[in-house]
């Protein structure tokens, strides 16, 4: 035990500075260690390491630093025109040196978080049959039914304390893309690392096979899914429990999981029943309403009064929608001591669903906020908008479907319909905007500002379970992280580029809540949760190999 975290391989109990083993078994050769992505340096290794484990002739003569290989990496990315080649590329970077991905992806967050993730993912989901190239996580299929935990104990790693999991039913907002949806797992993963500073050992990306809808993937040759329709109903139901049941038992009490991109009937279905029995977390629910509650807290710096004092209309019902209107509920619950029945009727004027009525409640509810979390792009209208723009001085407006293609309104159109007045954020990346001479950057509500760090500060807290509470704390921290050079460029969202700090304070949070209502195990409670969540993040940097 290292820091409040399980640490079993040597170069993660390693300081920086200390020599390790690369070897767990004995080899007459380096070549294995060339293709041994978790210790691999390429042209990084010294000459004694190139004597010490039989790597002469095996590589070019050259010596590079780490910080070398990461330039030309760099240089080599910015070269792709098209998104989903930077993917590819950064994906067989992953699979050869897992270090220098995570140096990358650490040290160039703002550029390359598109890439690995939201709306790069989800064109890379939609192909993923055709790129796939070599598997990444578990595929748990009905064909193991009653196998399940063999077929955890398959994965080589034993000490796991993320599990993100989905069945890929409802992929961003791309639909059912079956087995297809393993894209989305890695991701999550490969930012719970870069992100929250998780041991990539300590991640599993699972994804769940009963099926797809999808006639285009049924009818595809290269899908590499089950070739039949979605189970439902009980033989569904009885697959995702001996998964819960397995995980349990093969990872004990304090493995984390995460459901990612259910169809809305089973994530909220999964959520409540094993809300009470798993520490689980529904990102899609919950991450978004969190992130979503730390703008709008933030917002009110820009237009004055409290949560209570604002309307919020919401289009679009589904797992994002009724997860925000449900945490805006207890917040306001919090900061006025009104029940929560109260908040939710008095507060949350409407979920629409569809675009027809959007206009006229506007109208008729006079919304100081607009939600859209509808996955139906192009449903915020200039007309809409404008009208948002003439019942407020600044209309907040949150186009949070993803990917961009879907986004309610683009970032161009919310300021130039509002006339540069909105205070504007959304679900995946725009580009500034120019209108009447200024420039406008557009904020993202981005899930990544909340889960990397939640899922820390359960683990450094040994969390047993969820608790509303966490969330809420989760919310309040980011909100405080937005500077007032940020709110000068009406941003509600901090840089992403300070982001791990900002995960070790969201992180500190949650663990002081947790262990203030009783749901932590790692005792005694450490004096600085901050500096211990610092600590306790993973570090990309080479290790030296005696």
């Amino acid at each position: 035990m290292m820091n409040g975290v399980e640490k079993t391989i040597a170069e993660d109990i390693a300081t920086e500075e200390q020599l390790i083993t690369p070897w767990t078994v004995s080899v007459s050769s380096g070549y294995t260690l060339l293709r041994d992505p978790r210790h691999n340096k390429g042209l990084a290794f010294t000459e004694n390491e190139r004597d010490a484990h039989y790597l002469r002739g095996l590589l070019p003569p050259a010596l590079l630093t780490q910080e070398l290989q990461e330039r030309k990496l760099m240089h080599n990315l910015r070269q792709y025109e098209v998104p989903l080649q930077r993917y590819m590329a950064m994906m067989d970077l992953q699979e050869r040196n897992e270090r220098l991905f995570y140096k990358l992806l650490i040290d160039n967050v703002e550029e390359l978080l598109p890439v690995v993730y939201t709306p790069t993912v989800g064109e890379a989901c939609q192909k993923y049959g055709s790129i796939f190239r070599r598997p990444q996580g578990l595929y748990i299929s009905l064909k193991e039914k009653g196998k399940i935990l063999e077929v955890l104990k398959n994965w080589p790693e034993r000490n796991i304390q993320v599990i993100v999991v989905t069945d890929g039913e409802r992929i961003l907002g791309l639909g059912d893309l079956g087995c297809q949806g393993m894209g989305i797992p890695v991701g999550k993963l490969s930012l719970y690392t870069a992100l929250g500073g998780l041991r990539p050992s300590a991640c599993l990306p699972v994804t769940i096979d009963v099926g797809t809808n999808n006639d285009k993937l049924l009818n595809n040759e290269f899908y590499i899914g089950l070739r039949r329709r979605r189970a439902t109903g009980q033989e569904y139901a009885e697959l995702l429990d001996e998964f819960m049941t397995a995980v349990k038992k093969n990872y004990g009490e304090k493995v984390l999981v995460q459901f990612e991109d259910f169809a809305n009937h089973n994530a909220f279905e999964l959520l409540a029943k094993y809300r009470p029995t798993h520490l689980v977390f529904n990102d899609d629910i919950q991450g978004t309403a969190s992130v979503v509650l730390a703008g709008l807290l933030a917002a009110l710096k820009l237009v004055g009064g409290t949560l209570a004092d604002h309307t919020f209309l919401f289009l679009g019902a589904g797992e994002a929608g009724t997860g925000i209107a449900e945490l805006i509920a207890l917040e306001i619950s919090k900061q006025t001591n009104a029940p929560l029945e109260e908040t939710r009727k008095k507060h949350l004027a409407c979920r629409l669903e569809g675009t027809d009525r959007l206009l006229d409640a506007v109208k008729a509810i006079k919304p100081t906020v607009l939600i859209g979390s509808s996955g139906v792009g192009k449903t915020f209208t200039k007309e809409v908008v404008e009208a948002m723009a003439s019942l407020n001085e600044k209309p907040i407006i949150l186009a949070l479907s993803n990917p961009t293609s879907q986004s309610e309104c683009t970032a161009e159109e919310a300021y130039t319909w509002s006339e540069g007045r909105a205070i504007f954020a959304s679900g995946s990346p725009f580009d500034p905007v120019e209108y009447n001479s200024k420039v406008y950057v557009p904020g993202q509500a981005n899930n990544a500002y909340i889960f990397p760090g939640f899922g820390l500060g359960l683990i450094i807290s040994g969390a047993i379970r969820v608790h509303d509470d966490m969330l809420l704390a989760a919310s309040e921290t980011l909100a405080e992280q937005v500077k007032q050079e940020n709110f000068d460029r009406a941003l509600i969202y901090p840089p992403f580029s300070n982001i791990r700090k900002i995960s070790a304070k969201i992180a500190a949070k949650v663990a002081a809540k947790a262990y203030e209502l009783g749901l932590a195990s790692r005792l005694p409670r450490p004096k600085d949760l901050v500096k211990y969540a610092e600590s306790c993040m993973y570090s990309p940097l080479y290790r030296s190999y005696r």
